[in-house]
């Protein structure tokens, strides 16, 4: 099994259909857009420091709409990624059918957002700037739509081995953006205009809408014509009720449980917000650290290893029979394979960066983001207090477990309580420092109940089981 999908017999290591070469296909996929969140604090900060804070608008909108791009797309590892018992014709065809809704659901949400701009506004923009970024919030509800096209390539097409498909999508959007940005908004730009916020919106819409489009070309002909090339059937992409009833099963679980995760954040990012507008900024630039330089190898190898434990979970029920066999210790090490190659990988990179970026330069890159000596002390508080305390398991997804059993409850605290606004970041240090080794053991403790229930054969093997 651990042959079939690593490369261990195939010569081309680097080929998109091994681990490694997933993880370099990966790494360029989520580091352009990880390089651009950066990039576009610095154009903001230059064009006015007081309007940093309403770009993460953008981002709070992109954790709703996660709702919608964690369920069907969370699905595409187990269903599409299930090359032993389905056919690539089928395979195909639930991409195909993914995209499609993901699409009309992302149209869906754009309306709603851009009915309640004011809302969204009042309830993540500090209120010094609040009413000047209405059309900022607008312009960046329109990520709903492009932003589900994306994941549901983006999960599809990895799911198919087929990791180029994201990494064509970041290249479009990245090389787009910094060109028009270059010429828009940076301190080089052609023509005697001042840049502004609303500008660098008008960019990040037309760079996501390429971006998708992109993506969507780059599918339906080269990736659609390389599958038919493999396969020994004609291949013609059709959407069907079938083949979405087949996605929904278990996308119900994916997304309540994002659904409960993003909004017990969300309420806490709102108290946040209450803090004002050096509060507000000090979590966008934390978060823009965080996710800018933290993240990337992370997401790349959790990438990696959900498409091939998927691989590899379809290689067992494609050998057994029986519905709800019971699996040997041997047959859930080679399952779970990809995750420990991943875990050392991260452990290493991980806790190094960690320790590097809270010794040196967390104040100086802060500051350099946000325009803001007062940001920067804020954020390098954050740094310490928050991160340090960690475990470096980071690609690990909080369980609902944790959500309930500890985000749920100090987000009534902090909404219930009035916190002295010096001793605030005590209190989310502990909350978001806290929630990550909380939920580190909240999964080990699951994984080993799933562990056993697959021994004792009380795992299905259906899809949503």
């Amino acid at each position: 099994m651990d042959n079939q999908y690593f490369g261990v017999t195939n010569s081309r290591l680097w080929s998109r259909q091994t681990y490694f070469g997933s993880v370099i296909f990966n790494l360029g996929a989520f580091a352009l857009p990880a390089l651009y969140g950066t990039l576009s604090k610095l154009w903001v900060a230059n064009i006015d420091p007081k309007q940093v804070a309403t770009t993460d608008i953008y981002t709070y909108i992109g954790v709703i709409v996660e709702v919608l791009n964690e369920s069907l797309p969370r699905t595409a590892w187990l269903v599409i990624g299930d090359s032993s018992a389905r056919t690539l014709h089928s395979r195909l065809n639930l991409a195909y059918t993914m995209i499609l809704v993901q699409t009309v659901l992302g149209v869906c949400m754009t309306v709603i957002f851009l009915a309640c701009s004011r809302i969204l506004a009042s309830g993540f923009v500090p209120l010094i700037v609040r009413e000047a970024s209405i059309t900022y919030v607008r312009l960046s509800s329109v990520q709903a739509v492009t932003s589900a096209i994306e994941a549901a390539l983006s999960a599809s097409m990895r799911a198919l081995d087929n990791p180029d498909v994201p990494l064509i999508i970041s290249s479009a959007k990245f090389v787009v953006n910094i060109l028009l940005d270059l010429l828009i908004i940076s301190k080089m730009h052609i023509g005697a205009w001042k840049p502004t916020v609303v500008m660098q919106a008008i960019i990040r819409l037309a760079c996501d809408t390429i971006a998708a489009l992109v993506g969507l070309t780059y599918f339906l002909t080269v990736v659609a014509r390389r599958c038919q090339k493999e396969s020994t059937d004609s291949i013609a992409l059709r959407w069907s009720l079938a083949d979405l009833k087949i996605l929904s099963r278990p996308s119900i679980y994916t997304f309540a449980e994002s659904a409960i995760r993003n909004a017990i954040y969300l309420w806490l990012v709102h108290q946040i917000v209450l803090l004002g507008s050096d509060y507000a900024t000090s979590w966008g630039v934390f978060n823009t650290i965080r996710w800018g330089l933290i993240m990337v190898p992370v997401q790349a190898l959790e990438a990696s290893t959900l498409t091939f434990v998927g691989h590899n979970w379809g290689v067992y029920r494609a050998s057994k029979s029986n519905e709800q066999p019971r699996a040997s210790r041997k047959a859930i090490l080679e399952i779970i394979r990809p995750s420990f190659r991943s875990s050392l990988i991260v452990l290493v990179v991980e806790t190094v960066t960690c320790i590097v970026l809270s010794l040196r330069g967390r104040d100086t890159f802060a500051r350099y983001l946000s325009g803001s000596s007062a940001v920067a002390k804020i954020t390098q508080t954050m740094w310490k207090v928050i991160l340090l305390a960690t475990s470096p398991r980071w690609y690990l997804y909080q369980s609902l477990g944790s959500n309930f059993l500890w985000m749920l409850p100090w987000a009534i605290v902090v909404t219930t309580l009035s916190l002295p606004t010096a001793s605030a970041w005590t209190y989310y240090a502990i909350i978001f420092g806290g929630a990550l080794v909380f939920d580190s053991g909240c999964v080990c403790f699951t994984l080993t109940i799933w562990a056993y229930r697959l021994m004792r054969g009380k795992i299905g093997l259906t899809p949503g089981a």
